[in-house]
């Protein structure tokens, strides 16, 4: 009898956990829906809600058609897109370290992707396909470069993350001394691809975006128990069957795969990685997947913070120096209590 009710304790409880899983995840769907159709109907104009619908049916509306259809949609279509990238690949680095400061936009690979930019638009005077396709190679390498420098018997997540802010330290100097030496035509290019705009977006833009979101973010759920058993340390996954050095390159390609296409869509989007897990972590609580709630945790970040920066505020701002507003005192607020907890950073 008592085996029975323990079962059936157990049983509940897990019951409990994913529907509060399912609640969470289905209130975060509709956040992101409400501020999609909020982006496509507010602007410095209104646009009525049947009006917005027959532009997504393929209508033609009389003024509709070019502020929905060519100003709006793909701008938001972009914002969830990249949120989402910079959400899951985030928590997923932050999950396989088990530190929340191993985020890839702050060791390195946004900045990464940033210079590779920045010196094809100035030096280079490349655009386009051309420049998204060698950021994201870029991006790559410097995860490889940090990665190689911080592997001693393993990669221990402290170090990681000091090799990464060495890394991105260097890399930033190397955009300033660029842009330094940019002549003013190009400088409003090169700034794009440091404080992250999805100004100007194409909807043909968002395909690689979407193409990556399904190939890495379908990489990283089907690696889900193993993140799961990771975030128990590597010891205890290990005992549960998780071939602890495979998952941690998997995750690790395909996190950065993600960030570094979202990077060269839209530049780094400061601080959407950091953020979002540590945000659904606290609305799920400590039990269930941490992914999608994370995606969707990103994708309203970036939607929230590119409509405050356009129309909120007095002056018009990319989404990135509105994220980046709230990140940093975030990141400072961390390290204070990693810091206090007698934590190694």
């Amino acid at each position: 009898m008592t085996t029975i009710s323990f079962a059936y304790t157990v049983a509940a409880g897990r019951l409990a956990r994913v529907r509060q899983w399912r609640r969470v995840v289905v209130a975060l769907m509709l956040l992101v829906l409400a501020g999609f159709a909020l982006t496509l109907m507010l602007g410095q104009s209104f646009t009525p809600p049947d009006e917005v619908l027959r532009v997504l049916a393929g209508k033609d509306v009389p003024g509709a058609s070019f502020t929905v259809g060519q100003l709006r949609l793909p701008r938001a279509v972009m914002a969830v897109l990249v949120g989402m990238c910079f959400g899951m690949g985030g928590v997923a680095f932050q999950i396989m370290l088990r530190n929340p400061l191993a985020s890839p936009d702050i060791i390195g690979v946004s900045s990464g992707a940033s210079a590779a930019a920045v010196f094809c638009v100035v030096v280079l005077s490349m655009d386009g396909a051309a420049v998204a396709g060698i950021s994201v190679v870029a991006g790559l390498a410097v995860a490889l470069i940090v990665y190689g420098l911080s592997f001693r018997n393993g990669v221990a997540g402290t170090r990681l993350i000091l090799v990464g802010i060495g890394v991105a330290a260097m890399i930033d100097s190397f955009i300033a001394f660029v842009l330094s030496r940019a002549p003013s035509w190009d400088l409003q290019e090169a700034l794009r691809w440091i404080t992250g705009s999805v100004n100007g977006v194409k909807l043909d833009q968002a395909l690689p975006v979407l193409v990556a979101l399904a190939v890495f973010g379908g990489l990283l759920l089907s690696r889900t128990r193993d993140l799961e058993a990771l975030r128990m340390g590597d010891d205890t996954a290990a005992a549960l069957g998780v071939r602890v050095g495979t998952t941690r390159i998997v995750v690790m390609l395909a996190s950065v795969g993600m960030i570094a296409v979202a990077t060269a869509a839209t530049g780094p989007v400061m601080f959407v990685a950091f953020l979002s897990g540590p945000i659904a972590a606290r609305i799920l609580g400590p039990k269930g997947s941490l992914l999608i709630p994370s995606a969707l945790v990103g994708a309203v970040l970036v939607l929230g913070g590119d409509y405050i920066g356009q129309f909120v505020l007095p002056h018009r701002y990319p989404v990135g120096v509105v994220t980046g507003a709230l990140g940093a005192p975030y990141l400072l607020y961390l390290i204070i209590r990693v810091n206090r907890a007698g934590g190694s950073l």
